[in-house]
């Protein structure tokens, strides 16, 4: 790898579209967003679990195309890490749009719950709590990327469906 504190390659849109893959990794380029990629890099999540919803699949068939999502980003973030020379480079938002369509899919198809599964969301994704900050300290290169993004989600889940029992209890 290159010098971690900048990489060879200075990200634009004329590259990332040069590099299909890259673009993919970065969101469509959301993550050349300047302030908070990571947040920005998790819009395109929004229209694509809206879209996979409107499938109708049952819930075992959304688990699966959220986990192919996972997979596929493993090498779609591998990739795009080496071609900048960066380990998880922050640009790199495939992992928060793979994270938060899995939130998405499973929390009800309301503005407000949708409002809430991303403001959790980002909320684990920046924080990091234990264990997902010992994951993403130890893993890397794509699964690492990856994997403390699944990690979030499943924080989120947990915390929504939480929520989701209190307000009906």
């Amino acid at each position: 790898m290159a010098n971690p504190s900048t990489p060879p390659v200075t990200p634009t849109l004329s590259w990332l579209f040069k590099n299909p893959v890259c673009l993919l990794g970065f969101g469509f380029g959301t993550g050349l967003a300047p302030k908070a990629p990571g947040t920005f890099g998790t819009l395109p999540a929004l229209p694509l679990a809206w879209l996979l919803l409107q499938l109708q699949l049952p819930w075992h068939g959304l688990l699966l195309v959220a986990a192919m999502l996972f997979a596929v980003g493993i090498p779609i973030c591998s990739y795009t890490e080496q071609k900048l020379g960066r380990q998880d480079y922050g640009g790199i938002v495939w992992d928060e749009i793979a994270a938060m369509v899995l939130v998405l899919l499973f929390v009800p198809l309301t503005w407000a719950w949708w409002l809430a599964a991303f403001a959790v969301f980002r909320f684990f994704d920046a924080l990091k709590p234990w264990p997902i900050r010992w994951f993403d300290a130890r893993i890397h290169g794509g699964l690492g990327i990856m994997l403390d993004d699944l990690l979030a989600a499943v924080f989120s889940l947990g915390l929504l469906w939480l929520l989701a029992e209190l307000l009906a209890w």
